[in-house]
């Protein structure tokens, strides 16, 4: 699997946090973020995010937590009556960055070759989140990136 050494600034981040077993609810997470940014005009040429937050392997399916997120502007402001949603900051570092088909079946597949790749290029993992990274939408653009955290 091909990957690329990034490093990314840190982000301003507006995001909505769904806590319980990863899967099919994550999606519906990510749309209503999406429908979110759509409103406040904040969707065209937008980077988001998809943050598991825990390693499900040890932490309790109902407690692992997901966060869909955007990244703001400066100046983009957050009503404080959008309650769902938060504003945070994403932060930067090394990243080993996989480019890969936006299916369920080509994401699980990577996530199993990620690891070996990793360790086979020299890196170890940095203690932080894996990102997914998405630009775009699905009919323009059919790949995410897995951005896996290294410490160099």
């Amino acid at each position: 699997m091909k990957c690329k050494l990034e490093t990314f600034p840190p982000y301003r981040i507006a995001y909505m946090r769904r806590v319980g077993p990863y899967g099919p609810a994550n999606v519906e997470v990510m749309e209503e973020l999406k429908k979110w940014a759509r409103k406040n005009q904040l969707l065209d040429s937008a980077i988001l995010f998809a943050i598991p937050q825990d390693n499900p392997q040890t932490t309790a399916p109902e407690h692992c937590r997901f966060d869909a997120c955007i990244v703001l502007s400066e100046n983009a402001q957050l009503n404080a009556a959008d309650s769902a949603i938060r504003e945070g900051e994403l932060a930067g570092g090394n990243y080993l960055v996989f480019e890969v088909k936006h299916t369920a079946e080509d994401i699980q597949r990577a996530y199993t070759e990620i690891f070996p790749a990793l360790h086979s290029n020299g890196y170890t993992m940095d203690d932080k989140p894996i990102l997914e990274k998405y630009t775009g939408d699905l009919t323009t653009n059919p790949y995410c990136e897995i951005c896996v955290p290294v410490k160099v």
